[in-house]
């Protein structure tokens, strides 16, 4: 199994990744980001936190994004 490294700026690039593809797949269909949170019944701080990267999404939203955008929630997590 692969070791962690000792701080958690990993974590944070991961977040900004998962952020990047929501706002890119978001874009690709035009869609502003008030109509994706609206959809998903998400709140428009922390739709904007995941977007921006800014906190640790918690599944429940990220399934929601993801069926609004009309993807499979692994195309939000794989790079």
């Amino acid at each position: 199994m692969p070791s962690l490294p000792d701080d958690d700026s990993w974590l944070l690039e991961e977040q900004r990744a998962i952020g990047d593809r929501i706002r890119v797949i978001r874009l690709r269909q035009d869609r502003t980001q008030e109509s994706v949170f609206l959809a998903a019944r998400i709140a428009r701080s922390a739709y904007q936190d995941i977007e921006a990267g800014r906190t640790e999404a918690r599944i429940g939203s990220l399934l929601r994004i993801a069926r609004v955008l009309g993807i499979h929630v692994t195309d939000l997590l794989r790079g």
